[in-house]
């Protein structure tokens, strides 16, 4: 199983940015799938996530402005950051889990800058 993100990159404060990952096997397979973020010296954090309900998943610095989603043909989950401050900036790792059996699975992170 192999997860690919891709969509980081430099943004002003109060832009948006789209972070993809795309999974080496279908969507379904991982409950929840999610994306991580890691500030410089800071302690790999929940962002959001998603299970095979649809049930969503959101840190409170992330209400109400980001977004995740599954885009099932595309075998991709997404995360739409809008509005983002300069706190946002970090390297974001997408996350997948399964169940039986029990396995987790990163991808290699994308550089989500913002600048002031």
């Amino acid at each position: 199983v192999q997860l690919q993100a891709s969509g980081g990159g430099l943004v002003q404060a109060g832009g948006s940015l789209r972070l993809s990952c795309v999974t080496s096997v279908s969507i379904l397979t991982f409950h929840p799938l999610a994306w991580y973020r890691q500030a410089p010296g800071k302690q790999r954090e929940l962002v959001a996530s998603i299970t095979n309900g649809d049930f969503r998943t959101f840190a409170d610095s992330a209400k109400g402005r980001f977004t995740i989603s599954r885009d099932f043909p595309k075998n991709t989950v997404n995360l739409l950051m809008r509005s983002l401050k300069p706190g946002d900036t970090a390297v974001y790792y997408c996350y997948a889990r399964t169940t039986t059996p029990p396995n987790e699975y990163w991808g290699q992170g994308t550089l989500v800058t913002v600048s002031s």
